[in-house]
């Protein structure tokens, strides 16, 4: 089975995550969504870690670690960052972290990345804006998207004839160069939001 969801609180994930395992779904990969198998009822927990890894020698050592302390590792990869655990030691900790510090630091890696990620594709955006690929005063006059020669003299039968033809194109032109601002504006929302969750689970 698989389900597609978004999540930044991690908390709130492992809380799905875990409801899903008391219906009899566990997880078993994460990518551009959640892919579940079924299995009995059992006492397993699932947890949740971010963190990146240059090269995979650290990643195993990480994985080791977790190994030890009875943890098996479900899901995730060096690069992707979320990392899925599940406890295959009834005996072990009910957590993968020791103290709140480490806990909230994982809220801190994630509002790093998804900064990073929105600060990396302003110098791109500058570009297009510099080579004209993309026509920033048109974000200030609409007008300038449509094309049709003459279109804003027409009147009457004539003008909506026209203007509803071309309108799905300048919508299109519009929304292309509205792309990467937007999506900067997303993830920068996104890296806000994390850090909220870093602070306050820093407190607790």
């Amino acid at each position: 089975m698989k389900k597609f969801r978004f999540y930044i609180d991690f908390e709130k994930e492992e809380k799905w995550l875990n409801q899903m395992l008391i219906q009899g779904w566990e997880l078993c990969k994460k990518s551009y969504g959640y892919k579940f198998y079924k299995i009995a009822p059992n006492n397993t927990i699932i947890k949740i870690d971010y963190r990146t890894f240059k090269n995979n020698r650290d990643f195993e050592d990480y994985l080791a670690l977790f190994r030890d302390s009875g943890w098996e590792h479900i899901s995730g990869s060096k690069y992707s960052g979320t990392q899925y655990f599940k406890r295959v030691n009834e005996n072990g900790d009910t957590d993968i972290f020791s103290d709140t510090p480490s806990k909230a630091a994982r809220y801190k890696r994630l509002s790093n990345m998804w900064l990073t990620t929105a600060i990396s594709y302003f110098p791109i955006f500058i570009a297009l804006i510099l080579t004209k690929a993309i026509n920033i005063t048109a974000f200030l006059n609409p007008r300038e998207l449509y094309y049709t020669p003459g279109l804003w003299e027409r009147t009457g039968v004539y003008f909506w004839k026209a203007f509803l033809f071309e309108t799905p194109f300048a919508v299109m032109r519009g929304g292309v160069w509205l792309f990467l601002p937007v999506l900067m504006v997303l993830y920068l929302a996104f890296a806000i939001k994390a850090e909220k969750h870093y602070r306050k689970t820093n407190v607790e």
